[in-house]
Parts: structure tokens; C-alpha cells; sequence
């Protein structure tokens, strides 16, 4: 058995995100990420071989997508499904709250 509470021990200033895996099975991963006013390095984007579902919880974000303009904001309650290899990249987190994130990641079928 595996519980917890997703909202436990956030950060009051973390000066990092925060990766916390929650549960493992086979190739499904899911993820609580903590974010305080944190983004992306200037140039970096995540190009990860995986796909990635990820909602916001709590807080606010906003996310850059390769080929799509502008900042894709994310309130409580959103959520986006970035295929594997969809390059991203956090553009902006709320700075006066933390942005709790749940990130599910899983391989895409070959069919």
C-alpha cells in the first residue's frame, strides 16, 4: 500500500523545484513537483523520451510549447498532455504560493 498527502511539506522557500516520485509501476511514473517562482534556464527546453500528462494542482504557471506561440497558462485544475518529445519549458511559476504539479509519465505504444 502507498498513501500520502499530495499537499504535505511544501516548501515555504525553497530556492529549487522540488521531484518527489510518488508511484512506479512499469513503464507509469507520477510525480508531485513543488515550484516557487522557479522556471526553465534561458534556453533549455525538456525533450524527454517519454510523455508527459501534468496538472496543476495549486498555484499558477506558464508553459512554453515548441510550436505553439505565446505562454500556455495553468491555474488549479488544468492540465496538458505533452507527448514524447514535445519540447517544453516552464516559463514561470507564481512566486507568492507554491505551484503544485502532478506529472504523469508514460511510453507511448508502438501499435
Amino acid at each position: 500500500m502507498n498513501a500520502g498527502q499530495i499537499f504535505a511539506h511544501l516548501a515555504a522557500d525553497a530556492d529549487e523545484e522540488r521531484f518527489e516520485e510518488i508511484l512506479r509501476r512499469g513503464p507509469l511514473r507520477i510525480e508531485r513537483i513543488v515550484s516557487r517562482g522557479q522556471a526553465s534556464p534561458p534556453g533549455f527546453w525538456y525533450d524527454q523520451d517519454e510523455g508527459e500528462w501534468v496538472l496543476v494542482l495549486r498555484g499558477r504557471a506558464g508553459l512554453e510549447i515548441e510550436g505553439r506561440e505565446g505562454v500556455h497558462e495553468m491555474g488549479p485544475g488544468d492540465y496538458v498532455d505533452l507527448p514524447a518529445h514535445c519540447r517544453h519549458r516552464v516559463a514561470w511559476t507564481a512566486e507568492d504560493e507554491p505551484t503544485v504539479w502532478l506529472a504523469v509519465f508514460y511510453r507511448e505504444d508502438k501499435a
